[in-house]
């Protein structure tokens, strides 16, 4: 049972990983071709940077990304804790309506912004581009942030807040004080898969962009209408070492607070 459950994992693995080595070492073949390993090379990772559409797909994406991260965060920090102070009923239809973007397909979402954007920019002159993306991302990451802060409330002690008051906190400072350190872990873990899904869009980014601001995807995309360079190859290789190098020094960060914490129980 053991062997057929490692052999099954094995398979699993290698289902899942397989392409992307298979990426990696093509990003460094001297030639184009997809079937053919010709030698090594690093041209295209040196073409990669000289490469004005792709740095600014980019840039974009990145840009993007970090702002309706940052702007999601604060937005859905601010109503979960409105969220949180509502009565069972209100509460319970109030979080059913932000789950709606989550359950939603990406396409309909994609589709109704644009409409809503043309509604707006006929009356208001103005041109689909960054600022448009930055409302749509903003609006499909607000519900996760959401998500990721309102089971923090549920275990965080309801007194707590109480009696840094009866010890002498205002409203405000008992926030800070002990509200938000409370809260920090959902709302680190709301902004990461905020930036995460920013990062990732396809979609909705397709119906929301202007013929001058793209992303990186929507780049890639128009690319294998033609042929996928492997410039493309390149640009991922790097992005999946930029992710295994995170992994590697967020489980090393944490067994040392877990070390750290258990050498403090013991003492």
């Amino acid at each position: 049972m053991k062997k057929l459950s490692k052999a099954y994992l094995g398979l699993v693995l290698m289902f899942l990983y397989v392409p992307i080595f298979v990426l990696i070492i093509f990003s460094f073949n001297t030639t184009k071709s997809r079937t053919v390993l010709s030698g090594f090379t690093l041209d295209w990772y040196i073409r990669l940077f000289k490469n004005e559409v792709i740095m600014t797909s980019l840039m974009n994406t990145i840009l993007i990304a970090v702002a309706a991260s940052i702007a999601s965060t604060i937005l859905g920090t601010t109503a979960a804790i409105g969220i949180n102070s509502m009565k069972k009923l209100p509460r319970t239809i109030v979080m059913n309506i932000t789950n709606f973007p989550i359950i939603n397909p990406e396409i309909v979402t994609g589709v109704s912004l644009m409409l809503l954007f043309v509604f707006f920019a006929a009356r208001m002159h103005f041109e689909f581009g960054f600022w448009t993306l930055l409302i749509a991302h903003i609006t499909f990451d607000v519900p996760y942030v959401i998500l990721n802060v309102m089971p923090k409330f549920r275990q965080m002690d309801p007194f707590l807040y109480e009696a840094a008051q009866d010890l002498g906190c205002n409203p405000i400072k008992a926030f800070f004080k002990v509200v938000l350190p409370e809260i920090m872990p959902g709302i680190i873990s709301g902004f990461l898969m905020s930036f995460t899904y920013s990062l990732d869009d396809f979609i909705i980014s397709y119906f929301t962009c202007g013929p001058n601001t793209q992303t990186l995807p929507i780049t890639i995309y128009s690319m294998t209408r033609r042929k996928v360079s492997p410039e493309i190859n390149a640009l991922s290789t790097i992005i999946f070492l930029i992710v295994v190098i995170v992994l590697i020094v967020k489980n090393i960060i944490e067994r040392k607070h877990g070390a750290k914490i258990r050498k403090e129980d013991m003492a």
